[in-house]
């Protein structure tokens, strides 16, 4: 299997080959895992996925499992002891975030029901499948992650960039880029048509 992963997955970390091939492009309708993500893809931002990844569980044991409405209550006092954290990327405007964001997120549950019921409506509750044959042909940001990106900051949101946004819509299965080939494609992805533009 390790040569026909995506190339950003072979060689890699145990941690990276894991996220690789149980959770990335696998559509998630979790909001808890999807607040999770949003927390991780913004804390991205100018880093590696690595880096991010190997701090995962260091997030998770400080920002209460996750737990949005936990985090959405954080104040100063909570945000100036993460920036003491080691265990955590320790930008002081990706700290402040956090609790923004879940107030967002929050206030997304309270008018779609879910946050993943917002998500998926972008594509009409049906994964986009691209069949990317080369790493070089896998985008960076598109039509459909401007489109999030701007509407995610309207509410509020920050580190929600559209590149972030992409990273996003991977991440939660919303946008399947496994190469073709690559047997972490989602069942019933190989051979699905083509995504259409976005």
């Amino acid at each position: 299997m390790t040569d026909r992963r995506c190339a950003w997955a072979r060689n890699a970390s145990e941690a990276m080959t894991a996220y690789h091939d149980t959770e990335w492009g696998r559509p998630s309708r979790d909001d808890s895992h999807l607040f999770e993500m949003l927390v991780l893809e913004g804390a991205q931002a100018g880093l590696s996925w690595a880096t991010v990844l190997n701090k995962r569980e260091n997030y998770r044991a400080l920002l209460d499992g996750f737990d949005y409405t936990r985090i959405a209550a954080y104040g100063a006092e909570r945000e100036k002891e993460l920036l003491a954290e080691p265990g955590i990327i320790r930008n002081r405007l990706k700290v402040a975030s956090l609790a923004r964001n879940a107030r967002a997120f929050l206030e997304v549950r309270e008018e779609y029901g879910t946050f993943a019921t917002y998500l998926w409506s972008w594509t009409e509750d049906t994964p986009l499948v691209n069949h990317f044959t080369e790493p070089a042909q896998v985008p960076a940001s598109t039509p459909l992650s401007d489109r999030v990106s701007r509407d995610l900051k309207k509410r509020g949101f920050s580190f929600v960039g559209t590149t972030i946004v992409y990273s996003y819509l991977q991440s939660a299965g919303v946008v399947d880029d496994h190469l073709v080939g690559c047997p972490a494609k989602p069942v019933g992805h190989a051979g699905s048509p083509a995504a259409p533009p976005a």
